[in-house]
């Protein structure tokens, strides 16, 4: 069965949302360096508020956890962290992001990730029909109902969101 479809080359994220079915929609673009969710929204034509952004982060103990938050929002971590009972929270380096996820910084999914990790999700993004999040490579979005991170990632609503 041989597919011949504009369709970007397999990522173990969309190797996992295949294997468990979910419905998603593949959307390429040209990545820019630093050019973040403002660019991937204005070179699809999507409202930044619906592209999520998979932000690799750890507690005090360096243990990392990863935080999906609206592209046109920043992550309170004094908020994050007492919502799910850790002392601090903050960004992990690019390095040791990559390291966790098996991603690049700029083309992380929180699917299919190297090592497991807990996931938080803004809880407004629930209230989203679709978002488009990243895919497993730098200039690749998928899209998809938002509520496949509470069932595939058993991920955990929080409110973290600073308007940017």
């Amino acid at each position: 069965m041989s597919k011949k479809s504009a369709h970007v080359s397999e990522t173990p994220a969309t190797q996992l949302l295949r294997a468990h079915k979910v419905a998603f929609t593949e959307h390429p673009y040209e990545y820019q360096e630093h050019g973040g969710t403002s660019h991937s929204a204005a070179s699809l034509g999507l409202d930044e508020h619906c592209v999520v952004k998979t932000l690799v982060m750890q507690d005090q103990d360096a243990k990392p956890l990863i935080v999906l938050m609206h592209g046109d929002c920043k992550v309170s971590t004094k908020n994050l962290a007492r919502q799910i009972g850790a002392k601090s929270v903050e960004p992990c380096k690019p390095e040791v992001a990559n390291r966790h996820s098996g991603y690049l910084v700029g083309g992380t999914s929180p699917f299919g990730t190297r090592r497991e990790m807990p996931v938080y999700i803004e809880q407004s993004i629930l209230d989203l029909p679709r978002i488009a999040i990243n895919g497993g490579r730098r200039g690749f979005l998928v899209q998809l109902d938002p509520r496949v991170c509470l069932d595939l990632l058993q991920a955990r609503p929080v409110q973290c969101a600073l308007a940017e």
